[in-house]
Formats: C-alpha cells, structure tokens, sequence
C-alpha cells in the first residue's frame, strides 16, 4: 500500500492528483501545516518535516515533482508519462522540473511573507516582489498554452498535474486574478478533470475523519 503524509491544499497535492488520475489504492495522512512545528512526531519518518512524504514498500520520497515521475514509470505504462522517443520528452521533462524549481519557489515566499509569518514579520514588498517573479515566469505557460489544451503530446500528462498544482495554489495566494486568458482558460479545463475532482474529494474527507482542519485560505 502506498502511503501519502499530505497537508490541506500543499504541494503534496501533485502526487494524490496523481494517484487518482492512475487509479491506485493509497492511504492519505493528513497533517497540520506546517507539520514542522505542529506535528512533530513526523520528524521521525521525514527529519525535514517537508510535505509531501510517500512511503512505497521500502521507496521514500519527498519530492512532489519526481514522486509524480515515479508513479507513472512504476505503475505505467500510462498515458500520463511521455516516453523517450515521443518527440514531446523534453519538453515533458522540463515542465515536470519548471514546475517547483520555477513556479513554486516564488508562491512560498509570497505565502510566508504574506500569511505565515507573525505579523510583525510579514513584508509586502517581498511579497509583492515573490507574486511578480512567479507572474514573469507563468508566461511560458501562457504561451504554451496559446491554441494548446495541454502542456505537450498533444493530451493530458503528469506535466499539467504539476503545473496545475502550481495554478491552484495560485489561486490560493490571491493571485489568480493575474493569470494571463490562456493560463486562465487552461486552470478551468484542468478543474473539471475528474481526477482533480476526486483528489480534492479524498483531501477534504481524510481531513474530516482526521480531524486536521484545512488551511486558511487568503
């Protein structure tokens, strides 16, 4: 069984986004954000305290983008992944790094600078400077999205998984309301898929039956 240490709207979303969009059995562990500070006990199985967690028979990882590579080489094949002599691999694979080395590095600091930090320590100008880095750098997504449903191949990859976590949690932040009308149009295609659906569904009721409330939103 595989199992996902996961908090309430965090990047660990990309790999149950994942999971559902394969299909697998998994068991969702809820945790309070951050996890860190307010479920310490978790610094046994993961020292960093970094969300997400996946435990896969003797295989741990924590790295979002490339659990969501793994899924699909390990329990492909699937249409999900890009293979090598696909002319689209390349590009697949730089979406699948773009999207936390680029695009979710500068949502972090716009997060913590606006909403995690004690107010005392909040800055709206590094906030204001993070929302703009991640702006300048969603216009590869804008233009690859121009005429396009999907990110490459020519269909729905693990690639607009990553990507499109990065787009909610946009969304989350308060800045979705910048997204050019290409990466707006394509984040609505993405909410529709059912597999992003249940995704949600399970984190809302693990939370529930968990008792871990969700993180308040901006």
């Amino acid at each position: 069984m595989i199992t996902l240490y996961h908090c309430d709207g965090a990047r660990s979303f990309r790999p149950l986004w994942m999971l559902e969009e394969l299909g697998l059995s998994y068991e969702l562990k809820m945790l309070p954000f951050p996890p860190r500070v307010l479920a310490k006990e978790y610094l046994a199985l993961n020292p960093l305290g970094t969300i997400p967690l996946m435990i896969d028979g003797e295989n741990r990882m924590t790295e979002s983008s490339g659990i969501c590579h793994y899924l699909g080489v390990t329990y492909g094949p699937t249409s999900l992944m890009v293979e090598p002599h696909e002319p689209s691999y390349a590009t697949f694979l730089n979406w699948m790094y773009f999207s936390d080395a680029t695009l979710t590095f500068p949502q972090t600091l716009v997060l913590r600078y606006s909403q995690l930090e004690p107010e005392e320590r909040r800055s709206v100008q590094v906030a204001t400077d993070y929302a703009r880095w991640f702006l300048g750098r969603l216009r590869a997504v804008e233009a690859a999205t121009a005429g396009a449903e999907t990110l490459c191949a020519g269909r729905f990859t693990a690639a607009d998984i990553v990507i499109g976590y990065a787009l909610r949690l946009a969304a989350s932040i308060g800045l979705a309301k910048d997204f050019g009308s290409n990466v707006a149009s394509y984040w609505a295609r993405l909410q529709t898929r059912m597999g992003y659906q249940r995704a949600l569904e399970a984190e809302r009721r693990a939370g529930i039956e968990q008792g871990v409330a969700p993180r308040a939103r901006a």
